[in-house]
């Protein structure tokens, strides 16, 4: 059985996961939401205005009220600022599995940033929630996400081949797991 506790702040060495304000919008603007490339890779839409900015805020932090919502964002130390956002983004409460999601902005990419994010909800994930599987997944054309699932220590399971269609390509879905007792062998 599941534990549902909803999105409580993780600190980490070099972040703060905390549920998202509403202060965040210029940050979110400058670092990730309006950049393409980074929306795209994780097939979500590009905000251009702090109106569309809100308007996300107010989907995610309205989500907050329920117990089984897990989505943080991902705040630098050192700046205080909104460098991107990581979740559980799927809770299946049935068979005790969540899958994560996270974007970084470009500025803060290959700096160990994500690894670290995903590391800390994995732990809380298992330990917390009593989650028995995390799942990821990536596209194809992906390798900076690819590198950070392979060093939280994540088993290849299996690719979806052209799933997704992209500026008229076909790109491939990898996914990746965890059990519980591969994440507490670790420890």
């Amino acid at each position: 059985m599941l534990t549902h506790i909803g999105t409580n702040t993780i600190k980490t060495e070099r972040l703060t996961l905390r549920r998202f304000e509403y202060t965040d919008d210029e940050a979110m603007l400058k670092y990730w939401v309006s950049d393409e490339r980074i929306q795209s890779l994780y097939s979500e839409p590009v905000y251009s205005t702090k109106e569309a900015v809100k308007e996300l805020l107010d989907k995610y932090i309205g989500s907050y009220e329920k117990s089984d919502y897990y989505r943080w964002a991902i705040i630098e130390n050192n700046s205080g600022e909104c460098i991107g956002q990581i979740a559980f983004f799927l809770v299946d409460g049935k068979n005790h599995f969540a899958e994560i999601e996270y974007c970084i902005g470009s500025d803060f990419q290959c700096m160990g940033f994500a690894t670290e994010a995903t590391k800390a909800i994995i732990k809380y994930g298992f330990e917390k929630i009593n989650l028995h599987k995390v799942q990821i997944c990536t596209k194809t054309i992906n390798k900076p996400s690819k590198r950070v699932i392979e060093k939280c220590g994540f088993t290849y399971e299996g690719t979806l081949r052209d799933y997704f269609y992209m500026k008229g390509e076909y790109v491939g879905r990898l996914y990746f797991s965890m059990l519980k007792d591969e994440f507490e062998a670790k420890v």
